[in-house]
């Protein structure tokens, strides 16, 4: 399968697992990091709002961190409860990543959020023609971790493999579809910042049509 590599995310292989809240460990820095620089509609966003991901996978789970910068007040709960999913956390600062196992059905796909706070979010989602059917009481096992900073935050999540109804790819290169988010900002200053943008006439990140590719090689 061959496509720009703009559109491409390499998740690199790691052989032992790393935990989210091992947020500085070195594969971090060995993976291929790529950046969030415009919002969904494709206008570019502020410097000050950029953010970049990178994706690890092991022979247990699927890991994602994000940099992001932070030149403006946190959008945040001031009494996270991090020992459930919160519903509405995308209407807060957030980190988002959806993921298809699945390349040749992306319709079908994974939502995965966490929050500078450590509150996080798992959907299953299969967007039809007619509408957007939403599995609330999906339970991915996911753990997340994050990290306030000055002028920047850091967050990242790990999904274990069975959260996709997948074993770890086990083939020398294998493709997923995938589409990595930043909301940020509050109010008509409101940002939905995407790796690929939507180009929706209002924010929305459920296209599926839009995602981009997630290779896995070892």
């Amino acid at each position: 399968m061959r496509r720009d590599e703009e559109d491409v995310i390499e998740a690199s292989y790691v052989g032992s697992d790393v935990p989210a809240t091992d947020l500085d460990d070195a594969a971090w820095n060995r993976a291929r990091a790529v950046r969030l620089t415009h919002y969904w509609s494709g206008d570019a966003a502020p410097p000050g709002r950029h953010a970049e991901a990178c994706v690890l996978w092991s022979d247990v789970a699927l890991a994602v961190r994000f940099i992001c910068r932070q030149m403006e007040p946190l959008i945040i709960n001031p009494a996270p409860r991090t020992n459930e999913k919160t519903v509405g956390l995308w209407e807060r600062d957030d980190c988002e990543i959806y993921v298809a196992p699945d390349a040749g059905t992306p319709e079908k796909y994974f939502e995965f959020e966490a929050a500078p706070t450590g509150e996080w979010l798992d959907l299953a989602i299969h967007r039809t023609p007619r509408e957007r059917e939403t599995d609330w009481q999906y339970r991915s096992g996911m753990t997340v971790a994050s990290r306030i900073a000055e002028e920047h935050v850091i967050v990242a999540m790990r999904v274990p493999w069975p959260a996709f109804n997948a074993a770890a790819p086990l083939r020398k290169e294998t493709f997923w579809r995938v589409n990595l988010f930043r909301c940020v900002g509050a109010g008509r200053d409101r940002g939905y910042l995407a790796w690929r943008p939507t180009y929706t006439a209002q924010p929305d990140f459920h296209v599926p049509e839009s995602f981009g590719l997630l290779r896995f090689s070892r």
